[in-house]
C-alpha cells in the first residue's frame, strides 16, 4: 500500500469531487480525470466485476466520449437537465485499498439525492476507483459507479449519478 497516499488527502478529493458535481462545475470535475480515462455505470444491483464487454451499462465512457457527455449536460438542449436538477451528494467510508502512486484502488460509497420538478429521488451505492498522482495532484484513471438498489425504475434518470 502507498506510505505516500493518506485517506485524508483521498477524502478531501472525494469531497471536492461531489462538490463540484453538485455545484454543476462538469468543467472542473472532468478536470480530475486524466486523459485516457475511462468512467463507467453498470446496471443497478451489478457485483463489481460486471465487465461492459459482456453486460449493457449504463455509462461505458472513454475519454473522449466522457468529454461529450460534459459539452452535452452544459447545453440547453440537454432536457433531461435543462433546467438542472438539485443535487446533493454525500461521500463515506473512503478506503485505500492498495497499489503505488503510479497506480492505487479506492473505494468509497455514496448517497445521492436528486430533486426536480418536485420529486426527488434517492440513488446510493459505492464507487472504485484506479488513481494516480501527476505533479503531485492527484487524479482519476477510472472510475466505476454501482448502484447498490436492485433497479432505477422510480428514479428513471442517471444523468447526475457521476
Amino acid at each position: 500500500m502507498s506510505a505516500s497516499v493518506t485517506r485524508g488527502e483521498l477524502e478531501d478529493f472525494l469531497f471536492l469531487e461531489a462538490a463540484l458535481l453538485d455545484n454543476w462545475q462538469l468543467d472542473e470535475w472532468l478536470a480530475l480525470f486524466v486523459e485516457g480515462a475511462r468512467y463507467f455505470i453498470p446496471p443497478a444491483g451489478a457485483d463489481d466485476d460486471a465487465d461492459p464487454a459482456t453486460s449493457l451499462f449504463y455509462v461505458a465512457d472513454d475519454y473522449h466520449r466522457l468529454c461529450e457527455r460534459v459539452k452535452r449536460l452544459k447545453k440547453r438542449t440537454a432536457h433531461a437537465e435543462f433546467p438542472r436538477s438539485r443535487c446533493r451528494r454525500m461521500v463515506s467510508n473512503v478506503r485505500l485499498l492498495g497499489g503505488a502512486d503510479e497506480r492505487f484502488k479506492v473505494t468509497s460509497n455514496f448517497v445521492t439525492w436528486r430533486s426536480k420538478l418536485g420529486v426527488t429521488n434517492t440513488f446510493f451505492g459505492h464507487h472504485l476507483y484506479e488513481m494516480t498522482r501527476i505533479d503531485g495532484q492527484l487524479r482519476i484513471l477510472s472510475k466505476k459507479t454501482f448502484l447498490d438498489q436492485d433497479d432505477i425504475r422510480e428514479q428513471g434518470k442517471v444523468s447526475i449519478i457521476p
